[in-house]
């Protein structure tokens, strides 16, 4: 397109060097994950699969495996229907208080997560929630519940009125419309708001150190606990497979934004 604006010398160079600080770090993960040492360094003589192995035999990282995959799950499975009912609903009555109410809805993403989990110990210890795995997806699932209203709220906005009008004139119920009309309209907003959850799930640290104690030992925890005690390189590991999750996901939500899109 003439008049299209293209970003000259400095841009793309500035542009560069911001995306290789934030990679670095990631890509020297790799090489250390593969070391022939007994602590977290560059490999010396020759690479080595032995951490990767030891993640996999270890009774206590597979467990946190594990752990962290099913909370995830039920945290997400949570925030999709609380978020996508919610937006819905918002979308529906769009009025000052539902502005209030969204707002509210968002404060998780501005308050502190430290503070979030002062709160949470305090108001779990009442409700016999601590050290639970309930628990902790109930944290989870609130705290990932605005990611959904986003992405949501998002799809929503490009919903055209008229198919309801049509659905309507129809004589489809209230339930007939969300299933037949809504949902599948929104349904890309609603996959990546589960992609975003589940991820958010999948890498929380600081809500779990507050509100679990033994029973409960997620993936970040036990890399968190492996830091202060042991510099074991199997958390390099650990942490090779988590951001190769992660991308994953990331790029699942990207085909799927495509899709919408198109």
């Amino acid at each position: 397109m003439e008049g299209a604006y293209k970003p000259g010398w400095f841009a793309r160079s500035t542009g560069l060097i911001v995306a290789l600080y934030l990679v670095l770090p990631i890509l020297i993960v790799l090489p250390v994950s593969l070391t022939d040492q007994r602590f977290l360094s560059l490999p010396r003589e020759t690479l080595s699969l032995q951490y990767y192995r030891n993640l996999f035999s270890s009774p206590e990282w597979f467990s946190s495996i594990l752990q962290s995959f099913w909370i995830a799950l039920g945290s997400t499975t949570l925030a999709v229907v609380a978020g996508t009912l919610f937006a819905i609903a918002a979308w529906r009555l769009d009025r000052r208080l539902v502005n209030l109410m969204r707002a509210l809805m968002l404060l998780p993403l501005i308050v502190p997560s430290i503070v979030y989990a002062i709160g949470l110990y305090r108001y779990f210890r009442w409700w016999d929630l601590l050290d639970r795995v309930l628990g902790v997806i109930i944290a989870h699932g609130v705290t990932a519940i605005p990611y959904v209203v986003i992405t949501v709220s998002t799809a929503l906005a490009a919903f055209d009125p008229r198919l309801e009008q049509a659905a309507r004139g129809m004589g489809a119920s209230l339930p007939q419309l969300l299933r037949w009309v809504i949902l599948p309209r929104i349904m890309p907003g609603i996959v990546s708001g589960a992609i975003f959850a589940f991820i958010h799930s999948w890498d929380e640290l600081v809500i779990v150190l507050f509100i679990a104690s033994r029973d409960v030992f997620t993936l970040p925890r036990r890399i968190w606990d492996g830091i202060n005690e042991n510099v074991d390189p199997t958390m390099a590991a650990v942490a090779v497979l988590l951001v190769v999750f992660t991308v994953l996901l990331l790029l699942a939500d990207l085909t799927v934004r495509k899709k919408r899109d198109s």
